[in-house]
């Protein structure tokens, strides 16, 4: 169910479905007294070749939230895509302890930008998705502090091969936006699409 203590928020007698796995975009979620249902998405996340990044993470959202709304006749299925972008190159998640290692050289002593994409799809609402932006700024980083870092095992299932909320906060110097987003999924843009009426 939609229900949340602002009585704004659109359509309070269906239930949200999470298109996702992501413990964190749950988290988040949770927090902001947002109830909802998981039922993850398994689409094709390989990028195009002439995509851009902003279109890159509206296919795959759009993807994940028509594959599961397509199972569900009542619901409003939410799901996002995120990817970190350096130098035009996206960074997903690493396939390995060397790619992990690629991508924080990468980060290292410079900024970066995380860019989330949020579907909304359900049976009397119009699909509506939108893009949210942070950059984000890390410290530089030795040999050391990356084996280390890698060793954790945290950056292997994050875009970017780092979590903000995690170990490498003590590597971030500095953010532009919306916290939530770099973590997943930004809270504020899902609560706005959310209130809006259908």
């Amino acid at each position: 169910m939609l229900k949340s203590p602002n009585p704004e928020i659109a359509d309070s007698a269906m239930r949200l479905i999470l298109a996702s796995a992501s413990p964190r975009r749950a988290e988040l979620l949770r927090a902001a007294g947002i109830e909802f249902d998981v039922h993850p998405a398994h689409v094709d996340e390989r990028e195009l070749g002439d995509e851009s990044p902003d279109a890159y993470v509206r296919r795959v959202a759009e993807a994940k939230a028509r594959a599961i709304g397509a199972r569900f006749a009542r619901g409003v299925v939410l799901a996002a895509d995120t990817t970190v972008v350096a130098d035009r190159h996206l960074l997903g998640k690493p396939i390995d302890v060397e790619d992990a290692r690629r991508m924080l050289h990468l980060l290292s002593g410079r900024a970066h930008e995380v860019i989330t994409a949020v579907t909304l799809i359900g049976p009397d609402r119009p699909v509506e998705t939108r893009t949210d932006l942070t950059t984000v700024e890390f410290g530089q980083l030795s040999d050391t502090e990356i084996e280390w870092y890698v060793a954790s095992g945290e950056p292997m299932d994050k875009a970017g091969a780092y979590a903000i909320q995690g170990l490498a906060s003590r590597f971030i110097t500095r953010i532009a936006g919306s916290y939530s987003n770099v973590v997943g999924l930004p809270v504020a843009l899902v609560y706005d699409m959310l209130k809006r009426p259908t």
